[in-house]
């Protein structure tokens, strides 16, 4: 049976004047890894759309980053269709299995929420990849996951950042032998140079392409179905859940077959003539918007690109969105999320009265409540309960964009790792622990629920301009995510900054709430700062009451953005990919 679309899911309206292509022009494609992007060209080369490129590019970073992605794990999603300019998003995100409970979850983990199977929730990358071919798309399931087949089973040379970071989580990942078997041959890390090889994940490729290609559907909707229902109801999801169990996790083979991603509106602002779009409050994206509707009354150009009171202002504004996002951010369908009053230009200008030019906040600041002026009660007090503590977060996740020749947009944040869960043997994929950013606090917006869908940090963003799609632009980096893609837009619409050189220019990024990850660890005031920018800039910084400290220049924790930009009367497109990793952005 076909998946029921939403209604009301499309922004925008109204007949699209078509311009003439760029003479061969085929499209834009960035993502985090070299071989993805080139992934995503061949689509265009094949006669695919963005979207069909997207999704190659997102399954290919599934196996080229085992520990940034997985197949088994989320991909929230934003699309851009140049035809009926609308955009609508993809929620590539599990939830919670029926027999998961606070209570459950302390009793198993001994009042903590331990690292592994007890944070499962359903893998959703894999569905939201098939949605998105399906509706949007033009190409079969086995063309677009051919390339990602190809890497898995003739392998691909690693680089020096996916073989440091097997080095670096060889000793944590020791107790969970599958994922052993597949990342340390011989028992030992891999060198850079070295070819790795996922012999159980391409046979899952191989099992999916061979239910698209004998499923007997008359159309490509059948067939797509056939791909997604091979792995949520069939061998692939008995194994996951034989597993889970035999573990000791609360993933059923129930909670696969019940699964499906949807199709949701959008959140959006207007920012000075640009319409800025985010999935909804089921993850952290609406924090871009909202931070950007904070800071359209500031007149940030006049402060100069990276001065102190630049720094300061984004920052202070930030910090105001996440004491929102604390509070108030959630699965829609668990939790009423005041969307549009968060996001309407009023409670932006009184928020924005709370910034202090001369004085940052010591702290993450009062939620605000959005019907009333006054700062919502009680939040300041639950926040004094987290300690601080003195490890600086990590991220994970990749990223990928890609825009076409027609003005199609596609916008996607890949995420979870082989460090969240063992590998599922025989196929080569983890079970998304994306558990891990939901709260045992019942009364928190993001707490764990049957069914629910803990808040997600991966956020892909895209903006429009004048109706037609203007910029796709993400980042990797946990909560660093949305400050990393705030100070990109701002660089190319505020400062006029090719995508590339947005992406480049030095970053920084706020510590200063509960962290999103699992045990949600605090650290008031602190602000890392990379050492590009100048020592008297932090120097002054540091005078405003921020708790200083430097990173080096290009640092990846800074997050890896990749951007596109659409030049809206010629149509050229212009692409960056961020050097803090080995992302890569090609176009034809």
């Amino acid at each position: 049976m076909a998946r029921e679309k939403a209604a009301g899911v499309f922004y925008g309206a109204g007949e699209l004047t078509r311009r003439p292509p760029v003479m061969g022009l085929k499209g834009v494609v960035s993502s985090g890894h070299y071989l993805a992007s080139e992934a995503g060209m061949r689509m265009l080369h094949a006669g695919g759309n963005a979207i069909d490129a997207g999704v190659a590019a997102g399954m290919c970073l599934n196996v080229l980053l085992p520990y940034l992605t997985s197949l088994g794990g989320v991909a929230p999603i934003i699309i851009y269709s140049a035809r009926d300019r609308r955009v609508t998003t993809i929620s590539g995100l599990g939830r919670w299995p029926r027999s998961a409970s606070i209570e459950a979850m302390k009793e198993r983990g001994h009042g903590d929420m331990p690292n592994g199977i007890l944070r499962a929730v359903t893998p959703a990358a894999l569905d939201a990849w098939v949605m998105a071919l399906e509706r949007y798309g033009r190409l079969s399931f086995a063309e677009v996951a051919g390339p990602a087949l190809e890497l898995a089973e003739r392998g691909f040379a690693l680089d020096a950042s996916i073989a440091g970071a097997l080095v670096h989580l060889r000793d944590s990942l020791s107790s969970w032998p599958t994922t052993v078997d597949v990342f340390y041959p011989g028992g030992k890390a891999p060198a850079a140079g070295s070819v790795l090889k996922q012999k159980d994940l391409a046979a899952t490729f191989k099992a999916l392409m061979a239910a698209e290609g004998s499923s007997g559907a008359a159309t490509r909707e059948g067939r797509l179905h056939a791909v997604r229902d091979a792995f949520y109801k069939g061998d692939v999801a008995r194994r996951m859940a034989d597993f889970s169990q035999k573990l000791g996790g609360f993933l059923a083979y129930e909670d696969l077959a019940e699964f499906e991603v949807r199709e949701e509106r959008p959140v959006s602002v207007s920012y000075k003539g640009y319409e800025v779009y985010a999935c909804g409050p089921w993850c952290q994206g609406p924090a871009v918007p909202q931070a950007l509707k904070l800071l359209e009354g500031v007149d940030l150009a006049s402060m100069g690109h990276n001065s102190a009171a630049y720094i300061h202002h984004v920052v202070e504004a930030i910090k105001l969105t996440y004491a929102d996002r604390d509070r108030f951010y959630g699965d829609p369908d668990f939790v009423s999320v005041p969307m549009d009053d968060l996001l309407s230009d009023e409670y932006g200008r009184r928020r924005r009265e709370l910034i202090d030019p001369d004085r940052a906040w010591p702290g993450m600041p009062p939620a605000g409540d959005p019907a009333s002026p006054a700062p919502a009660a009680g939040v300041s007090a639950g926040i004094a309960s987290f300690a601080p503590h003195d490890t600086e977060p990590q991220g994970d996740t990749s990223y990928v964009c890609v825009i076409d020749d027609e003005g199609n947009g596609f916008s996607a944040t890949p995420s979870d790792f082989i460090g969240q869960c063992p590998i599922v043997p025989g196929l080569g994929l983890i079970i998304s622990g994306r558990g891990t950013q939901s709260w045992l606090d019942p009364g928190h917006a993001s707490s764990l629920q049957p069914g629910k869908r803990p808040r997600l940090t991966p956020n892909p963003g895209l903006a429009l301009r004048d109706g037609e799609l203007f910029m796709t632009f993400g980042t990797p980096g946990g909560d660093q995510q949305p400050q990393g893609m705030i100070q990109a837009f701002l660089n190319v619409v505020e400062f006029g900054m090719s995508p590339q050189q947005a992406v480049e220019a030095p970053r920084f990024g706020s510590w200063s709430f509960p962290n999103s990850f699992w045990p949600h660890e605090y650290l008031p005031g602190r602000l890392n700062v990379e050492a590009s920018v100048p020592a008297q800039t932090r120097k002054r910084l540091a005078d405003l009451g921020h708790d200083v400290e430097p990173w080096q220049a290009l640092e990846p924790r800074c997050g890896h953005v990749c951007a596109i930009v659409r030049d809206a009367e010629t149509g050229v497109l212009h692409g960056g990919a961020d050097p803090r990793f080995v992302s890569y952005a090609i176009g034809w």
